[in-house]
C-alpha cells in the first residue's frame, strides 16, 4: 500500500493482507514522532525545567529576543509574531553566533533518532536548509524551511522535498541520488520499523519510484515530472506525512 513513497516502503506489504495481523507504523519515540524535531531541539531550551509542550505546538512564553525584520519574516512565513520570538529565543540559546552549522545538525537528529545512524541524513537536510551553500544557516533561513514543511502547501512540500533530493542541485533527480537519500534515511530509522527492513529495500523503492516519475526514461526526473507524479499518486501524497516526522 506504500509502494512508491516519498520515504520508501517502511512498512512493507501491510501485515493485515498477511496472518490477520494489523500493520503497525515505525515505532520511535514519543519525541521523535514530533511533527519537526528541529522545532522540539529549539523550544526545548526555552521550556521551563519539567515542562512538556503537546505535539506540534510552540511554546509561546513571553520573550525579550526578536529577530532583525522580524515583520519581514511574519511576511515570508507562516508562524505568527508570537512564535517567531519563541523560535528566536531558542536558536540564540543553542547557536548564540546566530549560526547553524552541520555539526549542530548532526547531534540533533542523533538525539532524535539514537537507534540509528543519522549522520548522513543531516548531513543531507542540512545542505537542503542552506540554501547559498555557505556552511552555516542563518535563522532566517531556518525558519522560512521550517515554515514550509510546516504549514507549506502541497506544492511548497514537494518543490522542498524535490530540492532534497537533488542533492547537486542541478535541476535533476538521479536514481543515484534518490539512492543515497533513502538509505540514509533507512540508516536513520534502524530497527525501529516492522517487518524488519531488508538492505536491499531502498533500491527496489528507487526503481519502482523511476518507473513512476521519468516520464520520458531518460534517466532522471525534472522537477515538472515530480510535481506531476507525486501530486497524482495517492500513496506519495499520504507518505508526505511521515516524511515531517524526520524533519
Amino acid at each position: 500500500a506504500s509502494d512508491g513513497s516519498l520515504l520508501g516502503d517502511l512498512g512493507h506489504t501491510p501485515l493485515s493482507k498477511k496472518e490477520g495481523v494489523k500493520w503497525q507504523r515505525p515505532r520511535l519515540s514519543r519525541q521523535a514522532l514530533m511533527r519537526c524535531c528541529l522545532v522540539k531541539w529549539i523550544l526545548s531550551s526555552t521550556a521551563p525545567q519539567g515542562s512538556d509542550s503537546s505535539d506540534g505546538e510552540l511554546e509561546l512564553s513571553a520573550v525579550r529576543h526578536q529577530p532583525e525584520g522580524l515583520d519581514q519574516l511574519q511576511a515570508q512565513t507562516k508562524f505568527t509574531k508570537k512564535e517567531l520570538q519563541s523560535l528566536y529565543r531558542g536558536f540564540k540559546n543553542e547557536c548564540p553566533t546566530g549560526l547553524v552549522d552541520e555539526d549542530t545538525f548532526k547531534l540533533i537528529y542523533a538525539q532524535f533518532f539514537p537507534q540509528g545512524d543519522a549522520t548522513t541524513y543531516a548531513h543531507f537536510l542540512f545542505n537542503a536548509f542552506d540554501a547559498d551553500g555557505n556552511g552555516a544557516i542563518h535563522f532566517e533561513d531556518f525558519v522560512v524551511g521550517l515554515s514550509i514543511l510546516l504549514r507549506g502547501t502541497v506544492h511548497e512540500k514537494l518543490k522542498w522535498a524535490f530540492n532534497l533530493y537533488d542533492i547537486n542541485k542541478d535541476g535533476y533527480i538521479t536514481k543515484e541520488e534518490m539512492l543515497a537519500i533513502m538509505k540514509s534515511i533507512y540508516d536513520m530509522m534502524g530497527r525501529h520499523t516492522y517487518p524488519i527492513l531488508r538492505e536491499d529495500t531502498p533500491a527496489e523503492h528507487v526503481e519502482r519510484f523511476f518507473q513512476k516519475m521519468d516520464r520520458n526514461q531518460d534517466g532522471v526526473v525534472t522537477i515538472e515530472e515530480f510535481l506531476e507524479t507525486c501530486q497524482k499518486d495517492e500513496n506519495i501524497m499520504s507518505s508526505m506525512q511521515l516524511f515531517e516526522n524526520v524533519i
